[in-house]
């Protein structure tokens, strides 16, 4: 069981011409980031930020973010290319116009992200959430989430000071309440040793 969609982290806030509002910062979601350009006309390499690459095959804009501007660009075409996502945007037809994106973020709004199963969050929706333990006591905060093999793994500030990796596994997670911004969670024996 999932009890999280890897890639979908939070924005950051960066100056804009369009004075995006915080508002609208904390509601996109980030998709992938662009690695290099692929070819002369205007394509570039993105490492993909989902579980489900097949999501950018519905794309109709994206926001990218350079410098001090938030871009809503149109997504011309998505072909896939190992594991990267090629993109081609219809603002950009040359690779001159495009290599200075190199490293910048693209994002959702999120209307515009993939429909979540049950038992999976965005890990935007997750990252700052109080925990809990089993007597309902807090015991610290969702600091980030890693992306393994099998599971995904949170990484927790404990309010004692300790750091405690704990298996994103329905052992683990007893309750999740996005609303609230809280987790409920059991520590199996041994992972605070």
């Amino acid at each position: 069981m999932r009890f999280a969609l890897t890639g979908m982290r939070p924005a950051r806030r960066v100056g804009d011409k369009r004075k995006f509002t915080d508002d609208f910062m904390e509601n996109i979601l980030q998709i992938g980031a662009i690695t290099t350009s692929h070819g002369v006309k205007g394509e570039v390499k993105v490492f993909p930020m989902t579980d489900d690459v097949n999501r950018f095959k519905k794309l109709k804009t994206v926001i990218l973010q350079y410098k001090n501007e938030n871009m809503e660009l149109n997504v011309e075409s998505v072909k896939f290319f190992k594991n990267m996502v090629i993109l081609k945007f219809k603002e950009y037809s040359d690779i001159n116009d495009i290599l200075r994106f190199k490293g910048c973020g693209l994002f959702v709004t999120r209307e515009n992200a993939v429909k979540l199963k049950k038992d999976e969050y965005f890990i935007a929706d997750l990252i700052g959430m109080d925990i809990f333990d089993e007597t309902d006591k807090k015991i610290g905060v969702l600091k980030d989430v890693i992306a393994t093999g099998a599971n995904d793994v949170y990484e927790i500030d404990l309010d004692d000071g300790r750091p405690l990796l704990l298996p994103a596994i329905k052992e683990c997670v007893l309750k999740v309440d996005v609303d609230e911004k809280i987790m409920k969670i059991h520590i199996l024996e041994g992972l605070l040793d």
